[in-house]
Order: structure tokens, then sequence, then C-alpha cells
């Protein structure tokens, strides 16, 4: 095995999580990207974040050793991306964890073992950095490891201290490498912690041995923790000998992709280089963030997605690449990252079709860009301004992702400046709200949850039983726990074990009553905390509830069983819909309650009514089939060894339960499901349509439900048949035969009033007022629609050279404005939008539209008079 196979970024993984295995670590393959049950983090960004529960005690770890390879995605530093040797937006951060068990004394050791023994680094060029203070760490690195004192740099708290304003916190000991001199800045000082690059962070251990509170005092944990981290991708560019984590393998795979496509040379440009890092960093962040369920979108971490792809194409473009070409690279991702993420492959043909919708939506969205941007540039040469608003280069870029070099460019064709200084500005202030945000919802990962509960997990009772009695374990009352809850009162109610199912995975929370010898509660509903507590959301109706007390918990059977039925319909739905429209169907999210269910599917394009009807009919056939629904506890390898479907974007226990409906369905799922799938009764779809970007919804309904809403079809089908006078079976021809009579006497209406227009027109024509110079057409007309007051305009605007125009309707609940103005008076300052705008405030409406059109609606058709005077003193002041 060569140097470059020997230390791939395959093997080094490998290496990694075998070594920690064998010091008794259990090893886990990486959470997805989207957290869970973690509203502080939009992506995971660190090893540590989804093993923060555990962290902080809220729950507890399967091992207290743990070590992961964690995808991460990280975009503070965007911008740098290309530029620098190490910084990537996608990263793998393999990491080792203590939740209070080891501490300083194995996790440097076998840092050191890793490092030196096992991937043979050459332990001369390895330097270590210590918080100035921690005496403690520096001694072990110098007398138990034996790394030379003068190779242990100590450094203040910005360097080497881990912390948050308050909660864990300590210091940290990193290790670097040497790169080499002719890397460094020269000067006999260099060492870690110097600006220059010679010296390669590569592993932070973080030492978390202190509680910090309010008043900023350090309290030391009696069970200190051990957090580490070390980029994969650095690690691989010291051990394969690279001068940049894109030049190890398989970056560069991705990057002699770039080089196919573009016919440029990689190395010789370095402007050109940046370019092909950038398209190699992204391509790969939005191959995993779209194979762990992230959707291009306008908002959270759906617009990151959208962000990296539109950066990737606009740097495709500055190569000269103007044809589409990223799914080419996302393609080589897929391949070089299958063998340690096998879901990329299984969802291949899906990656692959978001990818190329979005970057024929960006070309689509970029020429809307270039056609504001030519309107904008038209409208400057009708006066005396030569410099081109930053804020207006700025909407270009961040609405329509135009590059403000091709901005800058197309302005200067022109005879046109750009304000690149107005243009930074604005950048560098938009940054700065998007990195407060960032903070503010706690990029660490460690934000506190809202309240804590002090108990143990809910053992969950509900899948055999739907009554069971339990002790009262906590009760909370506006987020503060208290030990009794009376009658009246409402609050929270935990107990040691409950039949209730707490609201999770799509499904509703379980409702129905507590009791006790002389006490009654409702609950309304019921929630997990931490994914291991029960919240029963309480009322006592009689009597109190008591920590420490005995009751009996009892569960609406009905409810449940209904939604139960909505549950197993929608695994039925999953099925049919993948057998129907492809594999790349996935679930994108569920709701399932006593009365309906919702289905979110992964889909980019409509579903015609025809298909529609055949995916409802193949759901009644399954549910005819009276299929056996079973469930089976597996383990995760077993269940997906039995061909069982995981959800999209889930991070599953070691044990999960796998539910079968027969022999036609079979998925991983935790929720509560009907025992024979005849006792659904009936499906039926109430819509479809798309709610995201590849995302679609149907809404339907089951059992009784659905029984009663084709009930009401018949009756409303009945009433109409009687209207109009005729049986169900010829109703359909009746109403298109209706329907044909109307649009004909809509025409022959049009036809009357063109012909009345047309003898009118020249009195319209006499009806006009000079104001300031400029000719103003301002009409009152009734009962005229949108496209009649064009029209008029349009003959008033054929008839006149230089004119403004504003007419009103009034519709008589309403009022419609419609303005038009010559290209000469445009040029002049007078627009349309800015008229119609004048006349609509004053009716109790707005609108607008382009300089020579535009439109708008009121709510008061008596103030149209007051509307057209405003029009004018608008004209008047100009």
């Amino acid at each position: 095995m060569d140097t470059l196979d020997r230390f791939s970024i395959n093997n080094i993984r490998k290496e990694y999580l075998n070594f920690f295995k064998s010091k008794g670590h259990l090893t886990e393959q990486s959470f997805s990207l989207i957290p869970k049950n973690d509203k502080s983090l939009l992506l995971i960004g660190a090893g540590m974040a989804p093993l923060k529960k555990y962290f902080t005690g809220a729950e507890t770890p399967p091992s207290k050793r743990m070590a992961t390879c964690q995808k991460c995605v990280r975009t503070g530093d965007i911008d740098n991306v290309g530029l620098t040797a190490r910084h990537l937006t996608f990263f793998e951060m393999l990491g080792n964890f203590s939740f209070g068990d080891y501490f300083k004394n194995e996790a440097i050791a076998w840092a050191w073992e890793l490092l030196t023994d096992v991937l043979k680094i050459d332990a001369n060029r390895l330097w270590v950095t210590v918080y100035e203070d921690d005496d403690e760490a520096a001694e072990i690195w110098h007398n138990s490891v034996g790394i030379p004192k003068e190779r242990i740099v100590r450094l203040g708290k910005d360097d080497n201290f881990w912390e948050l304003e308050v909660g864990p916190s300590g210091p940290c000991s990193e290790i670097y490498y040497d790169t080499g001199a002719d890397r460094g800045c020269g000067s006999p000082d260099c060492k870690p912690g110097c600006d220059c690059n010679r010296y390669i962070e590569i592993w932070n251990l973080v030492f978390t041995q202190f509680d910090k509170d309010e008043q900023g005092v350090y309290h030391p944990l009696p069970n200190p923790n051990i957090d580490t981290g070390m980029g994969l991708e650095r690690v691989a560019s010291v051990l394969q000998g690279k001068p940049t984590v894109y030049d190890v393998e398989p970056l560069i795979s991705i990057i002699y992709k770039v080089e196919e496509i573009s016919k440029v040379t990689y190395g010789v440009d370095k402007k050109k280089d940046t370019s092909m890092k950038i398209i190699c960093d992204h391509s790969r962040a939005a191959t995993f963030m779209i194979g762990d369920g992230v959707i291009p979108s306008n908002e959270g971490r759906g617009y990151v997605l959208r962000r990296l792809i539109r950066r990737a194409i606009r740097q495709g473009k500055s190569l000269g690449i103007h044809s589409e070409f990223l799914t080419k690279t996302v393609k080589v991702v897929i391949d070089n990252w299958k063998e340690a993420y096998p879901q990329l492959a299984e969802k291949e043909s899906y990656i692959l079709k978001v990818v190329q919708l979005e970057e024929e939506k960006f070309k689509t969205t970029i020429d809307q860009g270039l056609e504001l941007l030519m309107k904008e540039l038209e409208a400057m040469k009708g006066t005396d301004k030569k410099v081109f608003d930053g804020s207006v280069a700025f909407k270009l870029y961040d609405t329509y992702g135009f590059p403000s070099e091709l901005t800058e460019e197309i302005l200067v064709e022109n005879g046109f400046e750009f304000d690149k200084n107005q243009f930074k500005s604005i950048m560098e202030e938009h940054r700065q709200m998007a990195r407060e945000a960032r903070s503010k919802t706690g990029s660490s990962g460690w934000k506190d949850e809202e309240f804590n509960i002090d108990t143990e997990k809910t053992i969950f009772t509900g899948y055999e039983k739907l009554c069971d009695t339990a002790e009262v374990v906590a009760i909370v009352v506006d987020q503060e726990q208290v030990n009794t809850i009376s009658e009246g009162q409402s609050g929270i109610v935990v107990l040691d074990k409950t039949p209730f199912y707490g609201e999770s995975g799509g499904q509703t929370g379980d409702s129905g009553k507590l009791f006790a010898e002389g006490m009654e509660a409702s609950v309304t509903d019921t929630k997990k905390f931490k994914k291991s507590i029960f919240l029963h959301e309480t009322t006592v109706l009689k009597g109190s509830i008591s920590v420490g007390d005995k009751i009996s918990a009892d569960v609406n059977t009905d409810q449940r069983k209904n939604t139960a039925k909505n549950h197993t319909c929608t695994h039925i739905l999953h099925k049919v819909l993948k057998e129907m429209l492809g594999d790349h169907v996935n679930q994108a999210g569920s709701y399932v309650s006593k009365d309906r269910l919702r289905f979110d599917y992964t889909h980019f394009e409509a579903v015609d009514h025809e298909t529609l009807r055949e995916i409802e009919r193949r759901v009644n056939e399954a549910i005819l089939e009276d299929y056996k629904v079973n469930t089976d506890v597996l383990n995760i390898e077993e269940a997906r060894n039995s061909g069982a479907t995981a959800l999209f974007d889930e991070k599953y226990e070691e044990v999960v339960r796998v539910v079968s409906v027969g022999d036609f369905s079979k998925e991983l799922c935790g929720g509560t499901h009907i025992d024979e799938t005849s006792k659904i009764g009936m499906f039926k779809i109430i819509s479809e349509g798309g709610i995201a970007s590849g995302i679609r919804r149907i809404e339907a309904i089951t059992g009784r439900t659905a029984i009663e809403y084709l009930n009401d079809l018949v009756k409303i089908t009945d009433e109409v048949c009687a209207a109009m006078k005729t049986s169900k079976e010829e109703l359909p021809s009746k109403v298109n035969a209706l329907k044909k009579e109307s649009k004909d006497k809509e025409k022959e209406i049009q036809k009357l009033n063109n012909e009345i227009l047309k003898k009118s027109m020249d009195q319209i024509l006499d009806q006009y007022e000079e104001i300031n110079g400029i000719k103003l057409f301002a009409l009152k007309l009734k009962d005229k629609d949108a496209n009649s007051l064009r029209e008029i305009a349009d003959k008033i605007k054929d008839k006149n050279e230089s004119c403004a125009i504003i007419l009103s309707s009034d519709l008589g609940d309403k009022v419609l404005f419609v303005s038009s103005v010559t290209k000469d008076l445009n040029a002049k300052g007078i627009q349309a939008g800015n008229i119609v705008k004048a006349a609509a405030l004053v009716a109790g409406g707005g609108g607008g539209g382009r300089p020579d059109f535009a439109q708008a609606g009121g709510k008061n058709p008596e103030k149209i008079d007051e509307a057209i005077e405003a029009v004018k003193e608008l004209l008047r002041n100009k």
C-alpha cells in the first residue's frame, strides 16, 4: 500500500476509530448535519454538538467513553475558503469524548500514541500549546510524554481556554505540526501562536473541569470531561505531505473534474485556483447537506445550502464554465465518500436531481438580475447620475446571486462607475447581522434549555397498555418544579412510567385521564422532554396531585386508535409514492392525529390528477388486502439488513422498532400502529401541493372521517344537481355547457364595451389637465376591470407622445387604480409606480409596478376624488 492509500482520509478515519475502540470507546457513525431537538444550532458544526445532552447531564450516554467522526458545516469563515491552506465549510471532525471518566493523563497519552505510533508522524515535528496556568497539562506533556519544554508553548485565554458566559469551561491543549522553516515568517521566535503558516493545528484537547457561575467564579467539576477535535482533512494534508487540504486525496479528485470541465489547469493561476477550491469545497458541502435532508430555500439551513450552490456556480462562470456542471463535481463527491457514507450512494439520484434543479433555477434568477441591472442603467442614462448605487448592487448580489465583479464590468462598458465602498459597507453590515444572529443562537451548541426537570427518564408502556398505574415523580407549574397541583390548576405532571405516547416522529401526543381515590385530572396533551421524559399537560378537575402519589393513567382509546390508523396509512402511502413516482421519494416530514394525516415527501414536480387518483387507489388496495401489521425490536444493523426504510435525516439508537405492513412495507418507526390494515377502513386524499423547493405535501383522511367527507360531497352534488335540474351522470356536461355559454356572453360583453370605448375615445382624449407642463389624464370610471383600464391607458398613449395617466374604477366595495407614463416623463423622474401609490394610499390600499405602468387597489371608492387630487399635488411638487 503506497503512502497516499495508507493515508487516504478513509484509512485515517478507520485508524482513528479503531484505535479508540481499542481504548474502550463506543464508536458511533456520524450524526446528521441537521441538529435533533436543538434549536440553538442551524447545522452541526462540531463533534461535540450532537453529544451535548451527555455533557450537560440531560441524558445518560450509552458509554462513558465515545469516539466519532462527525460531519460538520461552518460558514463563519466562508470568505476564507479557497484563500487559505486549511479553511473549509464542510469538514470531518474526529473526536474522542469522556463523560466523567478519564481525564488529562489518558487524553494526552492517547493523542500522542495515535499520532506517533499509529499514524507515524515524526515526533520531532510536533509542538503543543497549553493554557498559561495549566501546569498539570504542561507537566504531563513533558514528564509523561517526553516533549522538550522548548516545544511546549503557554498561551493565554484567547487561545487556550474554552468557556461560555456561564456553565462548562476549562483549559485546552492544542497539538501543532511544524511544516518547516521554508513556510514560516523567518523569525527566530516563530512557534505556535505565530500568524504565519508554518505551524498547523491538527488536534485540540479540551479539558472541561470547571463550572463557571454568573459572578465569573470557576468551580471545579467533581467529574470533569474530555472533548477533543481533530480535523480529518488537516491530518491528511500532514500525512500526505500536501501544502493545503485541497491537495489531499480525494478532494483533489474534485478539482481534477473542475479542470476537465473548465479546460483550466490547476496550479498555474492563483485566482483561478481559488475558484477551483471553492467549487471543490461547496460541491462537497452541498452533497452532504442534501444527503442529510436539507433542501435549498430562502431561509435557515436551506439558505446556507442555496448560497453554497450559487457561490460554486458563480466561481464556475469565472473559470469560463457557462453550462450546467455542478452535478458532475457532486458525482465525484458521492463516488469518493460513499465507502464511509453509503447513504450518499443510496440517495445519489435524489442528490443529483436537487443540484440540477437548483442550478437551472439559478440560471433563471441570474438572468432576472441582468434584466434588473439593465433597467437601472436605462433609467440612469436620462439623468446626470454617473455612480451606480451600491445598495442596488448589493440587492443584485444578495437576491439574484449576481456577482459584484460582473456588475462592475457591465457598468464600465456602459460608461458608469461602481460605488465599491458603499457596496462593501452594506456587505459588512449584513455580515455583522449574520454574525450577531449566529451568536444569539449559540453557534457553539451549548445554549441552555428553557427549563430543567430533576427526574429519571420515563418508562413508556403504551405499546402494550392503554391504562397503567404509575407514581408521580415531578410536577411543573410555570417552569418551576412544585410538590402539589390542586383542583382547577393546570401544569405538567411527570410519571415514572406512562402508557401516554409523547408527541414525536410527527405523531401527536395522547390525551386522556389521570385518576386516584378522590382525584381526577384531564390530560390534554403529552410531549417528550429531552427525548426521555414524558410531560403530561394536565388540568386537575377534582382533588389534588402530589409528588409521590400512586395514580392510574388512562389513555383516550378512540384518539389513540384513530391516530394509529393514520400513522400506519402514512407507511403505506410512502411505499406507494416510491412505486409511482420513483426511488428519489423520501419522507420529509409527517403529521398524524386522530382527525387526519399529512405526509411531506421529496419530489420535484406537480403530481397530475390521474396519478393522484392512482396513488389513492393503490393505498386503498393495500388497506383492503388486510395486511397484518407487526413490530420487531432489532439492533440497527439487523434492521437495515432486513430492508427497512429509514427516515431521511434521522439518527437512530442501537436498538430500533421495525414496523412491517405485511410484506408490503417495512420502516423504522417508534410510533403506534394498528394491527390490521383493514381497520383503517378507507383512505381519501384531500389535497396535494408544493410547500418548498423539491418538497410536496399530501393531506388525507381515513376511516369514519373519510366516510363523513364523502357523504358531505354526495350531499353537495345532490344539491347542485337539483339546482341545475340534471342527473349526476349528466352534471359534468351540463356544467361545461354553462361555462361555454358564460364565456360566449363575456366575449359579447367585451365586444360591446370595445365599441362603446371606440365611440367615447374622442371625448376621453379631450379630458386632460396640464400641471407643470405635464399632460395628465385623470379619469373616473365605473365597473371596469384591470384589463379594460389598461386598454384605455394604451389608447391614450397611442395618441399622446408625452403624458401621464391615472385611471380609477369604482367597483362598489373597492376601487382599482391604473397609472401609465410615457418614457420621456420617466426620464424626468415621473414614475407610474409613485403615481399609483399616492392614489392608493388615500383610498386605503396599496400597489405598485414599473416606471411606465403600475396598478393598485383601495378599500374606499368614496375617496376617489381625494386620490386623484393627491396625484395632482404630487405632480405640482415635481
